[in-house]
Formats: C-alpha cells, structure tokens, sequence
C-alpha cells in the first residue's frame, strides 16, 4: 500500500527519538519531516542530535540526512504530508497550545504525546482499546474551531495506562467500580532527558513527580466520559486516590491498585477470564501496533517485573499479576505497562492507525 507521509514535531527528543524508532519499518507510515526547535533549525537530522540520541538502535539510514525544520516554520512543510505527532517541548503549555492549534488551522491532523490540549473539551483523549468512539468528536472540534481537514487528538498521561485498561475490562463487563487507590513505581525514563539526576534517583525512590497525581487521578474521567454536544463529558462515577512515585528502573511503570466495586463483586477467577478474553476495537481491525492480547494476566506470584515483562506484545500490552482480596477494599493487583512504548510514541502510533482506519486520516 502506499504509504503516508508522516512528519514528528519535536523529532529531537525523547519521545521524538522513539517515534523514529518504532516507525522505521512501519507499514502504514513513512517519516518524511523532522522538525525542532530553531537552534536545530537547517541541520540534518544526525548533526541536530549528535550525542543527545539516545535509543538502543542506530540513527535510521533514512532519517540521517533529513534536514531539521523549525517547528514554526510552516512554509518549508512538505507538501505531501498527511499528518503529525507532536512531542515537541516548549516553555509553557499554551506555547504549545497555540502550536499545535496552527498546524491543525493549516490542515493537519496532529496526533499529540503533550498534556496541553488533554483538557480542551472537544480534543478526544484516546486509549484505543478504551475510548476509540471519542474520536467521534473530531467533526464537533472543527466546527467548533473552524478546522477543515486538520484536528487534534492526545494520548493521555503515561502513569494511568498501566491500570486503566483492565478497570474498565471490568466495567464493561457489568462489575462497576467505585474507588481505587492507585501507587505508581514510575520509570526514571519517564522524565525525558537528561531527566532525574543520577544522584537522586541511584538508591533511592523519589515520593513525589510534578503533576502526576493530578493526572493519574483525573484524566481517567475524560477518558470514560461520553460525547456531549459541545465535546467531552466527564465521567463521575470513580473517585480515584493516586500517590507517584520515581524509581530507579529503566522503563516500565508499576501501578500497585486497590479496587472496591459499587454492588457485585466478581469472584477472582471471574476478574482473570474478563481479562484475558478482553479484546477491542485496536484488535478486531488488527492495527499493526494493536497488541494481540491487550491484559495479560501472570500467575507468578513475583510478577509482573519490568525488567522481564515490559516488552510483552510489542511493549503494548498491560501486565498484571498478583490478585488478590484486599482487607478494606475489596481487591488488589499489580500491573505495569511500557511507559515509553505503549505510555508514549507506541500508543501515539496505535491512535493513528485508529484514525486512518476509520477515514478521519486520508
């Protein structure tokens, strides 16, 4: 098939390197625009990074030599570019705002690792597995906005992906829930780079992450809300207590979950089978980046790990193990999920597909 023409707006750093590591045998998407900040501005690709590239691979041979674009400047965007992800990093957050809205003025669908539009009303916040129906909203958003083609979309926060999922596997298995006190072990790659100073975060756990709670426990409420006639309404029915924390891993975030149900309760060999037979929309079109089996269940009572078990399904699937009766809540589990994969530029990816398979990219 042929493929589109894909262009990364921060493509400098972290999450902008992970796109172009996850994209570089994609079968749908092929990155022809690498864009940055103005001090990167007319290099190429390999010369703006230098010694700032961090991924496990080599720089690949086609996005060495792509000259950088500044980010602002829209006159040098190739003329067959059908769409954007955005991780570019600015000073503030309605920088980022105003950037992100120009790029989806001028036509392009921009698909977004940043928080800044995560609680505009009419910008779906997507997990595919979740809340792909939100994506509905697009034609409300550019009315609303006055786009013609162009939209935007985010991903949420990378701390709630590691439990989100087999709650509402749950929930939409008849079992609703009422409270949850989530404690996430956050990957110190979650920061960016140069992210936590080595000598606070080797031999040590850092109790607070700027922002993480607030999101851990509120953006949930986005993404279970409905469509309502001007955008996103919240949903009200989970209250959510979240503590997060930055430990020395690599990758991979740990949430440690306390669920307590409204009414029924399921037995613990009923919750299991709900998560292992859940499956979605990301799977029925078999997108390439969807996982296969999105909750994996391990009966090891010292798992999931996220040195053995972050990578499971492509680093797209969420991990869990040791369920178990709680003694005030009803049960509790643990799970993780890729932060930097299915957390950030793989579950960016995995929303693209979503929109080209659903016709809202063309």
């Amino acid at each position: 098939m042929k493929k589109f023409k894909v262009g990364i707006l921060g493509a400098t750093g972290t999450v902008g390197q992970n796109y172009i590591k996850l994209l570089q045998d994609h079968p749908w998407f092929e990155i022809v625009d690498v864009a940055a900040s103005p001090r990167s501005a007319g290099k190429s690709y390999v010369e703006a990074v230098k010694e700032k590239w961090q991924m496990a691979i080599s720089i690949p041979n086609k996005i060495k030599d792509l000259t950088v674009r500044d980010v602002q400047d829209f006159e040098k965007i190739p003329k067959d570019l059908n769409f954007v992800f955005s991780a570019i990093n600015m000073p503030t957050k309605e920088q980022i705002k105003e950037l992100e809205y120009n790029y989806a003025k001028k036509g392009f669908p921009l698909i977004s690792n940043n928080s800044a539009h995560r609680w505009t009303s009419d910008v779906p916040m997507v997990i595919g597995e979740i809340n792909h129906e939100h994506i509905n909203v697009i034609p409300i958003q550019q009315k609303n906005k006055d786009f013609t083609k162009g939209f935007i979309v985010v991903k949420p926060n990378c701390s709630l992906q590691s439990y989100l999922t087999p709650i509402y596997a749950l929930e939409q298995a008849g079992y609703k829930v009422e409270k949850l006190i989530i404690t996430t072990l956050q990957a110190v790659s979650g920061a960016g780079y140069p992210g936590v100073p080595s000598l606070d975060i080797i031999d040590n756990i850092v109790p607070y992450i700027n922002g993480e709670e607030e999101k851990t426990e509120e953006e949930p409420l986005k993404i279970l809300g409905k469509i309502g006639k001007n955008g996103i309404e919240n949903y009200k029915n989970i209250q959510i207590s979240a503590t997060c924390t930055r430990v020395p891993v690599s990758d991979g975030h740990i949430a440690s979950v306390h669920v307590k149900f409204k009414d029924k309760v399921p037995l613990k060999e009923e919750i299991i089978d709900i998560w292992k037979a859940f499956k979605s929309l990301p799977q029925e079109l078999d997108l390439p980046f969807a996982p296969n089996q999105p909750i994996i269940y391990l009966e090891n009572v010292d798992r999931p790990q996220p040195k053995k078990d972050r990578d499971n399904d492509k680093g797209m699937a969420v991990t869990i193990g040791r369920l178990r009766e709680d003694n005030i809540f009803d049960y509790k589990f643990v799970s993780l999920s890729h932060n930097t994969i299915r957390g950030a530029a793989g579950g960016a990816i995995l929303n693209a597909e979503l929109l080209v398979a659903k016709g809202f990219i063309k």
